[in-house]
Formats: C-alpha cells, structure tokens, sequence
C-alpha cells in the first residue's frame, strides 16, 4: 500500500544583510572596465529593471566590504537543513534520502555528499540533480516517489544558489561584455532552503504532498539563458578571455517571444500549468494559495491574469520575490517556509507551486494539502 507523504519540516536561510535593490551595482561592483557604452546602459536601464522586476530587498553571500565570500552553496544548504530538520522534530541521522538541486557545480564529489558528510549523517541515498530552477521541483519529485514506496522513511530535500558569484567584477573578462552578459545581475540573488518529508500510513494533521509534476517543453526552441562552455573540461584562460563563462539572457523582447508558444499565443507556463492540472486531473476549488516563482513582477503578473483562465484568482497568488529577492531554486522552498509559518490553514486547503526555467523551458510543479 502506498504510503503518504508529509511534510514535517521547513527552513530557509538568507545570507547577509537585505540590500536594497537600488544598492545592487554599487554592492556587487561597478563594471568600471567594461566598454563606455555599456557602462552608461547600466546607469540608464537601473530604474526601469526596478520597476519591471519590483524588488525592494536582495541577499547576498558576497561580502563587498572583504570583497569575498561569507557563504557558499555547502555552508548555505547545511544551515537551512539544520533548521528544516529542527522544525520537524528529528536528527539528521534519521534521514535516509538526501536530494540537493541546484543550478549546476563544478565541485567533485557532488554537493549531496558533502552536505551528508557536514551533517554527519553516516549512510544514506543521495542526488545531486543540476537542473536551474526546476531542480528543487525534480528533487521533489523524487523524494514523493520514493517515499511512496516505503523504500525510504525520511527525506531531507535540500537547495541554494551563490549567483552573486557569477555577478562580481571579478568574474567577468569586462572587455567581452554585453547586455546579455549582465542582464541577469538585477534578477537573481543567494539564498537556500530545505524539507523535510516523511512516509505515513495514515493521513494525520500537518502538511501532505499530493502531486508532483515535471516536464521540458525546450525539444524545439532554443536556449534563452545560459553559457557558452563547451561539453567537456576546458582550459579555464581559454574560456575567460573568450567570455564563454559569462551567464548569459536574452533581452526583454525576446525574452517574450521565447515564452511563449506558436500554437495558442499563450505562455508556455499556462499550457505546462494547464497539462499538470489535466493529467493529475487536479480539482482547484480548495486551493488557498498559488505560489509563482518568477523574478520579474511583470512576467508575474502576466501569468497570474493568463492564470484566471484557469479558475485561479488574483488574490490566490503569493510570492516572496518582492521582499527577499529571487535565489534561483531554492526560491520555491523559501517561499512555502515562509508562507506556512505566516498563515493559518484548514482542513483540506491546497497550496500549489509552479516554476517556468528558461534556459531550456523546463517547468514543474507540486501541491500540498493541509490536513486538520
């Protein structure tokens, strides 16, 4: 018999101090080396990014002061799992399946590992999936799979993401830049956040994972956000003075049209939306909260009013992009740790999570019901 899935612990851990987001190019680093023009873009475009994203406060693991890090990925994961696992009562050696997603390492061994060995959890199954912002989806997905079964009892699901790293002065070769190369430097901060999920018989009071959901919808369309390394270990000079490393995202207009697909005019995360509710046949009349992870208020809003279609009303939507920034993909879990320790629930209310990733359109989703 197939067990059911609870949600027993939450944490989310930001580093430093809020920045507010006008401070971003001054925090970070001005790009003093990179060509006039651009240079003059930036001061030109600040405002508009503000008003188009509208975000008061970013975190940040870089320190502009010592101009290093206080925090990376391992340090990050390892103090929202200690706060997720705090808040579901257990130790970490209970846990038997650890799952990290996040944008990509270039670490051996993987980030699983080394958050088990921090952990001091002495066995256990781990992933490291590498997936951008549908990561920590996919480890959801796994672990509801898995602890279905009865295969493992306890799982800890675990995601961060240090992109100021990818934004400092230090980083770039200025000399290559273009808006591509630094658009993303307004979009995305650091942050981390944790589950804690666990197989029950019965269903009890709390939280149970009910669906899970992922798919690609990029097997035609080309990559809107990325870098330009090759598939294989390359000369580190090589790439820096070709500028392959830089992170890169399309403008606005085509960012747009790239969302969007050829068949209905709608967003490709209406028509993903729209398959998840269709294939797990999922009923939204309880639905007390859709969680959007998306870094641009625009886009958010956007969707939201294509969401209507849908039977989703406005006042249904939560994010917490505008107060703490967008980390990328622990975004999703920070955002139900804070909505669950915000609000109150009853019995049978639905709170959904959904995510567009744009380097190659993945999109995933996952519902929680509260049980009393």
């Amino acid at each position: 018999m197939e067990k059911h899935v609870k949600l027993i612990g939450t944490g989310s851990y930001l580093p430093g101090k809020p920045i507010r987001f006008e401070q971003i190019n001054n925090y970070l680093g001005p790009l003093t080396e990179a060509p006039v023009k651009l240079q003059k873009w930036i001061d030109r475009v600040q405002p508009i990014m503000s008003e188009m994203l509208g975000v008061e406060y970013c975190h940040y693991a870089f320190n502009n002061e010592t101009r290093t890090f206080d925090e990376d990925n391992l340090s990050m994961s390892v103090k929202a799992a200690k706060l997720a696992l705090e808040d579901a009562k257990i130790e970490a050696k209970d846990i038997d399946l650890l799952i990290y997603g996040g944008n990509y390492s270039e670490q051996m061994p993987a980030l699983s590992a080394r958050i088990q060995e921090e952990l001091g959890i002495e066995i256990c199954a781990e992933f490291h999936i590498h997936a951008n912002c549908t990561s920590i989806y996919k480890g959801i997905k796994l672990a509801h799979t898995y602890l279905k079964t009865g295969e493992f009892k306890n799982a800890l699901v675990i995601s961060s993401c240090v992109s100021s790293s990818f934004f400092i002065p230090e980083f770039y070769n200025q000399e290559k830049l273009t808006k591509e190369d630094i658009f993303l430097r307004w979009y995305l901060c650091d942050g981390a956040g944790a589950f804690v999920l666990t197989g029950d018989d019965q269903k009890k009071k709390g939280y149970y994972l009910e669906n899970t959901y992922i798919e690609s919808a990029g097997g035609y369309k080309k990559s809107a956000m990325g870098n330009r390394l090759p598939n294989h270990w390359n000369n580190p000079l090589k790439n820096y003075e070709n500028g392959d490393h830089h992170i890169r995202q399309v403008y606005l207009n085509q960012m747009q049209d790239a969302a969007h697909t050829e068949s209905n005019g709608k967003t490709i995360f209406f028509n993903a939306l729209q398959r998840m509710l269709n294939i797990q046949q999922i009923d939204l009349s309880t639905l007390k909260h859709f969680v959007v992870n998306m870094p641009s208020k625009s886009v958010r809003e956007h969707i939201m009013q294509e969401c209507t279609e849908l039977g989703i009303q406005m006042d249904k939507f939560y994010s917490t992009v505008e107060k703490v920034g967008y980390p990328g993909p622990p975004a999703a879990i920070i955002s139900i740790d804070k909505l669950l320790k915000s609000s109150t629930f009853e019995n049978g209310d639905l709170i959904f999570s959904f995510v567009m990733e744009v380097s190659k359109f993945m999109q995933a989703g996952f519902t929680i019901r509260y049980v009393d």
